[in-house]
């Protein structure tokens, strides 16, 4: 633990961080209670930090509601609404966190699967790697990988895809000496996207997105390779009435396709 913090703080310190996520924990809080009393509260996984910019955008221009979004890991989102945390829509990144609460009578239903995520391996743009979606080219120059970025998979679930993945590859032993753990998936892209860590995997949504495309080079990996990631969003029991257009408009056409865009397979 002691060696993961230092870590972080030399990283901090000495490369310019793009943030990509906002902390569940403090900022998902203060963010619920501060928000405009008819703004929609959501909690959101971080790979739907790009994608969902794009739907908050597109809903708030064709109906004037504001829409406060607070990106985090889902297993700790999950956590803090069983608990109370004041939020309207919950949208995770793994169905298996929303069950809890909906079995619990905190949520308006089951929800809707929203789409399916998919991984991808992740590099700076000015990496020497080789990409491929068996990692052969990054095994044969493994010796330039210093730090091998995904996110925790406690608590965020492309964290626990990703390490399915590489034992699947027959990696993991191999990996787990050089792993830097994000909170969540937004900041293990950020440790690949600043050079802090030479290699990764993220979601693909977060690969896609011009602000991440500029500065790595990405490669989907297989399906196969891990449990699907069975993207769910509920209502919670106490949503504000304003949460209504919202939860439909997630439901729309317009946005099937704006998460399409960003690599996730809608069912």
């Amino acid at each position: 633990m002691m060696e993961r913090r230092c870590f972080l703080e030399r990283i901090t310190r000495h490369w310019p961080i793009v943030t990509l996520g906002l902390s569940p924990v403090v900022t998902g809080l203060a963010l619920a209670q501060t928000a405009p009393t008819q703004a929609v509260r959501v909690a959101a996984a971080s790979d739907l930090k790009f994608a969902l910019a794009q739907l908050i955008s597109i809903f708030q221009q064709q109906t004037g509601i504001h829409v406060i979004a607070t990106y985090g890991s889902s297993g700790n989102f999950a956590r803090q609404i069983s608990q109370g945390l004041p939020v309207d829509v919950f949208m995770s990144a793994d169905d298996a966190w929303v069950r809890p609460l909906v079995e619990s009578g905190l949520t308006q239903g089951p929800g809707v699967v929203y789409g399916r995520g998919r991984l991808a391996l992740l590099s700076p743009a000015n990496s020497p790697l080789a990409l491929d979606d068996e990692l052969k080219g990054a095994q044969a120059q493994w010796q330039h990988v210093h730090r091998f970025a995904i996110a925790n998979p406690e608590h965020a679930p492309y964290g626990r895809a990703a390490q399915q993945a590489l034992e699947k590859l027959g990696l993991w032993e191999r990996v787990k000496p050089k792993l830097v753990l994000g909170e969540n998936v937004a900041q293990a892209t950020q440790f690949v996207t600043t050079g802090a860590a030479q290699l990764g995997i993220t979601a693909l949504s977060l690969a896609r997105a011009p602000e991440v495309a500029a500065v790595s080079r990405h490669i989907a990996l297989p399906a196969h390779l891990h449990a699907p990631l069975l993207q769910r969003m509920v209502l919670l029991k106490n949503a504000r009435p304003s949460a209504s257009p919202w939860w439909a408009f997630l439901q729309s056409p317009a946005a099937r396709q704006v998460f399409q865009g960003f690599g996730f397979e809608t069912l």
